[in-house]
């Protein structure tokens, strides 16, 4: 019985150090993080990501160096917060293929030390197929799932540009204001016109009167024709004996 506790014991310090979420799932085509936290007396050392079914035979996928910069290996990147004291791994555009058995590892051990292990744990990774439902393409914008007032507004200012209101105003203006114009103008002419004509009669039916009687136009005529004034009145006395 002493044996299992003494490799409990001996496996102890390894499992309390670091800890992780034991697994996480993702959308096939989505960006997936993993968190792993680790003891602050682990800041500086080496960590990595590493992929196997057995902790023995992990094959590393990515590894930091020291401080919190961020290393990529393709879709795969790390990055230590030793502020934190988090080990963030970072898998972009998820794949089918990419689900299976990690591990979140602290190199500790030398090469040739076959007593210790390095601390680690397992990060299963689950991926969902994407549907139509889940997918959002990027260059086609989401479309709303509540139709409010505000959005048909914007639909329609979407639809009809303002190019297309402005000639839709100028046709308003020419099939609705300028025929009220145009009438109101006609009407003007209209009732300025029967009082012109009023005048003209007037001054037609005067102008023959002058003229009607004959004799009293025959002194100027006979003025215009050169006869002597005196001949004129003469004649015009014998007349009247």
């Amino acid at each position: 019985m002493w044996l299992p506790s003494a490799l409990l014991f001996l496996c102890l310090p390894g499992c309390l150090s670091l800890t992780g979420p034991g697994y996480v799932t993702g959308i096939e085509g989505t960006t997936l993080r993993v968190q792993c936290q680790y003891a602050e007396g682990y800041k500086g050392y080496k960590k990595y990501w590493c992929r196997g079914e057995y902790d023995i035979e992990c094959k590393s996928i990515v590894e930091t160096e020291g401080g919190d910069a961020v290393k990529r290996n393709g879709r795969v990147s790390i990055r230590d917060y030793e502020n934190d004291l988090t080990l963030t791994v970072t898998i972009e555009d998820l794949q089918q293929y990419d689900a299976g058995t990690y591990w979140c590892k602290i190199q500790t051990s030398w090469i040739f030390d076959s007593w210790s292990r390095d601390p680690l744990e397992q990060v299963k990774v689950y991926v969902i197929q994407a549907t139509t439902t889940t997918r959002i393409p990027l260059t086609t914008p989401a479309l709303p799932l509540v139709i409010t007032r505000q959005n048909i507004r914007t639909e329609v200012s979407t639809l009809y540009p303002r190019s297309l209101l402005s000639s839709l105003h100028f046709l308003l203006l020419v099939f609705l204001k300028l025929p009220l114009f145009l009438s109101m103008l006609g009407a003007v002419f209209w009732v300025n016109r029967p009082q012109r004509t009023a005048g003209e009669r007037v001054s037609l039916s005067r102008s023959p009167a002058v003229h009607r009687p004959r004799r009293a136009l025959c002194p100027d005529a006979a003025l215009q024709t050169g006869l002597d004034k005196s001949l004129v009145l003469e004649r015009l006395a014998g007349r009247q004996r």
